[in-house]
């Protein structure tokens, strides 16, 4: 379930504002104090406050009362390769259906399930069909080759791209972004519930849109075990040097602009932080030295800051980022190290 530290309900004190983003090391106590973080305990404080400034720009997590009865509908088999592909529905919260292809190994499970993974598409019109390899360009069927791989993978579409439209804010939401969230910690409840399925080893992973999605839904979701995000973010002052549209439209977070005008200084939290909340499950990021859409220093700069938290809660060797010389892309050598460290870390045997 989601971690208590993801709760932020209506009503719950502010928390305190932290000027530098970078910095995690620091935890601010309730009367105002910066003290360092020297412990878990420590971190825990500081990692509640990050989810709730997370909140605070993308609106409140919703609660149980969206949590209805999946009522799955699946579509029949495809056979692809060396695994089935499965058009599925399933109800993710009251009068709205999410989308999904789910991918099943043609193999009898060993004695606790097989390993899943959530996978996450880009920013593409035809959505999930994708990373299933349907209509995929090169370097983005990751679902079709981590099935093929022996995973059992679920490919929902995002918000208004594939099958799925739908208007987040008409059903209550301040942002795409957190009904994003919401759809793939049910897309994860989907995959929990499958009889093939080990629950405990499921991991999340995207390209560019999907990789920033990965990142989100860990963080809310302490389920996800291991999490891989391919050209997916950097620190908010290196995005196009500061200039934050591009993460205030309606498909992503408005209120960076209606509330935070655009501007980094302004935003109450960053991507470093967004990293640290992570640990300690296993991250691993491609991060291109020409990515022009997330510029590599401010990648550097969020691993950077993460880091002492990785080896604050002994997962320093768990913290990996690969810098390819390439563009916005997923080059075949560092997806496959890739798959390699999700095999390693969701013990797929």
């Amino acid at each position: 379930m989601i971690s208590p530290q993801s709760q932020s309900p209506s009503g719950a004190p502010k928390p305190p504002n932290y000027p530098d983003h970078t910095n995690l090391m620091v935890v601010i106590n309730g009367e105002g104090q910066s003290l360092p973080v020297s412990s878990p305990a420590d971190w825990a404080v500081r990692r509640a406050h990050i989810l709730a400034h997370c909140q605070e720009v993308m609106g409140l997590m919703p609660g149980g009362e969206r949590r209805v009865p999946l009522e799955a509908e699946y579509g029949e088999p495809v056979a692809e390769s060396n695994f089935d592909r499965i058009h599925v529905t399933f109800a993710s919260e009251p009068g709205d259906r999410v989308p999904a292809w789910l991918l099943v190994p043609r193999q009898d499970p060993p004695e606790g399930g097989l390993p899943a993974i959530i996978c996450l598409h880009q920013t593409i019109r035809v959505g999930k069909d994708e990373v299933v390899g349907i209509e995929a360009r090169p370097n983005r069927s990751l679902a079709k080759e981590l099935a093929e791989r022996g995973y059992v993978v679920l490919a929902p579409d995002y918000p208004n791209f594939g099958e799925y439209q739908v208007d987040p804010y008409a059903l209550g939401y301040a942002s795409a972004t957190m009904k994003g969230i919401w759809n793939h910690m049910r897309g994860v409840d989907l995959l929990a519930s499958r009889p093939e399925v080990d629950p405990r080893r499921i991991g999340a992973i995207g390209h560019s849109l999907g990789g920033h999605n990965a990142i989100f839904l860990a963080v809310f979701d302490d389920r996800i075990q291991a999490v891989v995000s391919s050209c997916g973010f950097n620190s908010f002052p290196y995005y196009y040097g500061g200039k934050l549209a591009g993460w205030s439209h309606a498909g992503y977070m408005p209120r960076i602009r209606s509330k935070y005008g655009t501007d980094p200084a302004r935003m109450p939290f960053d991507w470093p932080e967004l990293i640290g909340a992570l640990a300690p499950r296993p991250f691993f990021t491609n991060s291109p030295l020409r990515d022009a859409n997330f510029e590599v220093e401010g990648v550097r700069v969020c691993i950077a800051s993460a880091r002492p938290v990785f080896e604050l809660l002994g997962a320093a060797d768990r913290l990996v980022a690969e810098y390819p010389d390439d563009e916005h892309d997923f080059p075949p050598d560092v997806r496959e190290r890739s798959y390699a460290f999700l095999d390693r870390h969701l013990d797929r045997g």
